[in-house]
């Protein structure tokens, strides 16, 4: 690629001293000292006026494929672009202008003088150009400023213990595993022992798939347990403690020293910690696996191949399918990219399906009970947790189904998720507000999820019995929530 830069000052000189080597540069100079020494630095050198004919010819103007015009007289500029499109019509030209005056302004102006047309392709700003340098700086430095305190809270916690517990929401999605994973490369080069655990159950078979085929170590914890006592310090990721972590008693709490999610805060987080505990905590973010690349990136740790296709699919999962990103998901994108197992990631995706999910996903067609758009399934009592959202999933691609809404009895809870492609409807905010005066929910726009103790609901005679008051009472509870009326 053959570029023109006209004007051998600091600002061209610096432009030619990045390119060199990658693409065949010509200065044109018009002082003749400057000229000299930008020859003896190794550059091809054309001495003269660049707003001139001859002086653009003899660099070879017909032949430039970029054009780069770095003087701030606006007459020069004019006069050097009119000379351009007359040798070389389609060259891009990029040019030095003032912060004042638009591209479009310049070439009327050029219209209007030479009675001819000059296009101009980019303009370059310098305030502008400066203002972009500093914002991309400070924003760099915001996301040192995290990793860089997750990482001093680390070296603080390996000062007086070397032992960290990193436990994850009861049922554990790809975000949750993969952040987990990314938590515990970070606490290891911090020095501190790291083990991944969770309370509940890995049954979506995707989340199987997604476990064995990229190793990922974590074990089942119970409240109370030896697993769980011995470890000097917490980490939360993905929840929070008053959220869908049901293996935590209160004395626990005080062991837990970070919390990283993208979830809403839930209600009365701070009142249930120490005070010294690292949190982070950011619901514009749509995953909290981009959050946790965020922080790797910025600490220079290489993830391995495997982690980077965990926190990868993570993103992709979270993000539904990359459809909806923040700018920290975009970037933690960019990042992970060209380290992932594509391979894996398709044998993730199109695991095999249990018999007994599709035998829940049969339930939730066969119960279900709609209200104009809206779809209301209850699968009854199941022991694959993850069946639920797998079902809502596939209710929502109904014909004329906007908004869904399955639930089911696992163990002593009241398992909800919800799902919605209604612009109109927040589902996140509609299951907090149907559910967490008897139990917890939330989520985010698009889906949500909720838990309930079964409490009074055991003083039924029997299941059906059981059954029939859950039913009524999620169906009138999320109804109201959402101002749909039963009929």
């Amino acid at each position: 690629m053959r570029i023109l830069v006209l004007g051998g000052g600091s600002i061209g000189r610096q432009i030619a001293e990045a390119l060199k080597g990658e693409f065949d540069i010509t200065i044109i100079e018009k002082d003749e000292i400057r000229a000299k020494s930008l020859s003896e630095g190794g550059f091809n050198v054309v001495q003269g006026d660049f707003s001139y004919t001859a002086t653009l010819l003899k660099a070879g103007i017909e032949k430039a494929d970029a054009i780069v015009i770095t003087t701030r007289n606006v007459d020069t500029v004019k006069k050097t672009a009119y000379i351009i499109r007359g040798n070389n019509p389609n060259v891009p030209i990029i040019a030095l202008l003032p912060d004042d005056m638009p591209k479009e302004t310049l070439e009327n102006a050029i219209r209007e003088e030479f009675e001819k047309e000059a296009r101009i392709d980019y303009g370059i700003y310098p305030q502008k150009a400066i203002i972009d340098a500093f914002l991309r700086t400070l924003l760099e430095l915001g996301e040192k400023k995290n990793a860089t305190l997750l990482f001093r809270k680390l070296q603080e916690l390996k000062k007086s213990g070397d032992s960290l517990l990193i436990i994850t929401h009861d049922n554990p999605d790809p975000d949750a595993l993969s952040s987990a994973v990314a938590l515990s490369m970070i606490a290891q080069n911090a020095g501190l022992k790291t083990t991944i655990g969770y309370g509940g159950e890995i049954t979506h078979h995707e989340n199987q798939a997604f476990v064995n085929l990229l190793g990922i170590n974590i074990r089942r914890l119970s409240k109370g347990s030896y697993e769980l006592r011995r470890h000097q310090f917490i980490a939360i990721v993905d929840a929070q403690p008053n959220g869908n972590i049901t293996v935590l008693d209160k004395e626990d709490l005080e062991r837990v020293k970070v919390i990283i999610d993208h979830h809403q805060v839930f209600q009365h987080l701070y009142d249930y910690l120490p005070g010294d505990v690292f949190i982070d905590i950011r619901p514009e973010v749509k995953s909290s696996a981009a959050i946790l690349t965020e922080y790797m990136k910025s600490l220079n740790i290489v993830p391995p191949e495997n982690v980077a296709t965990a926190l990868f699919y993570g993103i992709y999962i979270d993000t539904k399918k990359f459809s909806k990103l923040s700018h920290v998901d975009l970037k933690a994108i960019e990042f992970l990219a060209g380290k992932v197992n594509y391979e894996i990631l398709d044998r993730i995706e199109r695991p095999d399906i249990s018999l007994e999910t599709a035998e829940i996903l049969a339930r939730a067609i066969l119960n279900r009970r709609t209200y104009k758009n809206l779809l209301i399934s209850n699968v009854g009592f199941i022991n694959n947790r993850d069946a639920i959202a797998e079902s809502a999933d596939f209710l929502l691609r109904l014909e004329g189904i906007s908004t869904v809404l399955v639930f089911g009895i696992v163990d002593d809870s009241i398992e909800i998720s919800a799902r919605t492609r209604d612009v109109r409807v927040n589902v996140g905010a509609v299951m907090k507000e149907a559910f967490s005066d008897i139990g917890s929910g939330g989520g985010h726009p698009a889906m949500g999820g909720a838990r309930i103790p079964l409490g009074i609901f055991k003083l039924a005679k029997d299941k059906n019995s059981l059954l029939r008051l859950v039913e009524e009472a999620i169906t009138e509870k999320f109804l109201e929530a959402l101002g749909v009326k039963e009929s």
